[in-house]
């Protein structure tokens, strides 16, 4: 059976570069490997210490992890390859770098019983194999490309996208981070900058910055690979709808539900998208 790494077809075949197909299949299946691995060997560990502190920081440094050594199994470093392994790499570090920080400082309530249940835990640590693999699949399959194509208006557009997004991100984690700092502030909800036109900007930003990728992925896509698609919309759907704002607008409500301020916050401000359905 040929694969990517068969050194007889290599010496006998040196000419010859493998089909998309089967470069396509060899990365997407060395990365779910990787990516599972990853995740359960420090599962086994994280549940052994019953901490959390490894769980950010792991999901992190897996999406730079996946994203660089597909781009080097396939040996071909166009610039559209390039820019978006290196767009994934900055957001990888930038969150990695500040979700770890912050759960140094303070535990993640996130997990307060998860880590004591191993069954549950893997779950958790199950499910953040599945994000990463399903978030990074356009990527994958962009540094699987043995063919270049010019850089046209897509691939600037999701740039455009990508940066918009990551500085939402960015700003917004920053916001935040000096607004529970201050002591004045404590036991009281963020409704300023940022935050007072979107109750979740930096999980706006976030799904807008993987949507900036695609656009950019799909400028070499054909057939089947529109499909991929999907990724941007299972980010957007776990964020949305399962384990991001769902848990975080609960915690609100136990936390602030008698507050009249955050009543009135969460009736004018919209959930995600800034300025959709904002009332006076």
């Amino acid at each position: 059976m040929e694969t990517l790494f068969d050194v007889e077809n290599d010496v006998t075949s040196s000419n010859s570069t493998p089909g998309k197909g089967t470069l396509d299949g060899n990365i997407l299946a060395w990365s779910v490997g990787i990516d599972f691995a990853i995740q359960w060997v420090v599962f086994a560990i994280s549940a052994l210490l019953q901490t959390e502190k490894f769980y950010d920081l792991t999901g992190s440094g897996t999406f730079i992890l996946l994203a660089v050594l597909s781009l080097i199994l396939n040996g071909e470093y166009y610039v559209r390859q390039c820019v978006q392994t290196g767009l994934v790499v900055v957001w990888g570090l930038r969150l990695g770098i500040f979700l770890f920080s912050r759960v140094i400082s303070a535990p993640d309530r996130r997990f307060d019983d998860a880590k004591k249940d191993p069954k549950v835990y893997f779950i958790y640590w199950t499910m953040q194999a599945v994000w990463i693999f399903a978030t990074l699949v356009p990527t994958l399959m962009l540094n699987a490309e043995t063919k270049d194509k010019s850089l046209g208006v897509r691939d600037y557009i999701g740039w455009s996208i990508w940066l918009i997004g990551f500085l939402m991100e960015t700003i917004s984690d920053i916001q935040k981070t000096i607004f529970k700092k201050n002591p004045d502030n404590a036991g009281k909800f963020i409704n300023t900058g940022l935050w007072s036109i979107s109750r979740h900007p930096n999980y706006f930003g976030e799904i807008v910055l993987w949507i900036g990728l695609w656009l950019s992925a799909s400028s070499v896509m054909t057939d089947w690979d529109y499909f991929s698609v999907l990724s941007p919309i299972f980010v957007w759907l776990l964020i949305s709808k399962i384990s991001g704002i769902p848990i975080l607008e609960r915690q609100g409500m136990t936390k602030w539900g008698e507050d009249p301020d955050y009543l009135i916050y969460i009736k004018k401000v919209p959930v995600l998208i800034p300025f959709i359905g904002m009332k006076k």
